[in-house]
């Protein structure tokens, strides 16, 4: 899932890809690299200051995106990144068939309405407080993260459910970074089978994030490449299936081989069980 951030002040790329004709080139770029999701942004979450967008100006950031790289690149999957439901609405129109909602339907529950009936996939995400925050600390208080995570996602799911979203329309992300310090975000991402044991598809957003800048000593988050890989490889291994990033070929390429020999060992595990 290839990050197409149409904003001008996301953590690590804002402004990049403001304009028209770089969002779409982007895009065609990512796709060629091995992204077989483009997931379209217009408001950001960033670590500092994230200032929430109207949907007026959201909507006029992602609609005219999302049609022409759905007219430019019709085999690719797109995927609206949005928390209100009139923009996902208008989104699913435009050629995008995933909501990624990085409230988990917390902050619009009319969400879940919207995507029951047009069938949209959706990613629900964990985090805390609203758009301007729950990329901070501002909430990062737990009893036992993983806990707390696992039971605040799967009232998510469930509302999801309640709402008439098919469960097979359902994949879940654990919200690295969001509400978490860097023990936080570890935990997570070691607690992955937990999450996997629930049937979902993982989605898996560790893409530049602050805490692999400060395992790795690296300040400047488009820096963090190769932090991101190792992140990625981790979390395919324990369980999860897509993964939101910004470099795409690096982590395709990365991902391409890990899974590889994931395969060839469970092979060789099922053919010893058989002798």
């Amino acid at each position: 899932m290839g990050i197409l951030n149409v904003t001008p002040d996301s953590f690590s790329d804002g402004g990049q890809f403001f304009s028209l004709a770089a969002a779409v080139e982007h895009a065609r770029n990512m796709n060629e690299q091995g992204a077989d999701i483009i997931d379209v942004g217009g408001e950001s979450t960033r670590p500092q200051g994230a200032a929430p967008v109207d949907s007026a100006e959201e909507l006029r950031r992602v609609i005219p995106v999302l049609a022409q790289i759905a007219d430019a690149l019709p085999e690719v999957v797109l995927s609206i990144d949005t928390v209100k439901a009139d923009i996902a609405r208008e989104a699913l129109e435009a050629g995008a068939t995933i909501v990624n909602d990085v409230s988990g339907f917390r902050l619009d529950p009319r969400m879940g309405e919207i995507c029951a009936g047009t069938g949209a996939g959706v990613v629900l995400m964990h985090s805390r407080g609203g758009v301007s925050e729950m990329g901070t600390y501002a909430h990062a208080r737990y009893d036992d993260v993983v806990d707390d995570v696992l039971v605040e996602l799967r009232e998510r799911v469930d509302a999801a459910r309640r709402a008439g979203v098919a469960a097979e329309s359902i994949a879940v992300d654990p919200g690295i970074g969001f509400a978490k310090r860097s023990e936080h975000s570890l935990n997570m991402i070691a607690a992955l089978p937990e999450l996997a044991a629930w049937g979902f598809p993982i989605v898996f957003g560790a893409s530049r994030k602050r805490f692999l800048g400060e395992i790795a000593g690296i300040k400047e988050a488009a820096a963090r490449t190769h932090a991101t890989v190792g992140a990625n490889v981790a979390a395919l291994e324990r369980g999860a299936r897509v993964f939101r990033v910004h470099d795409v070929a690096a982590n395709r390429q990365a991902l391409d081989v890990a899974w590889a020999i994931i395969e060839r060992s469970r092979r060789e595990a099922r053919v010893g069980e058989g002798a």
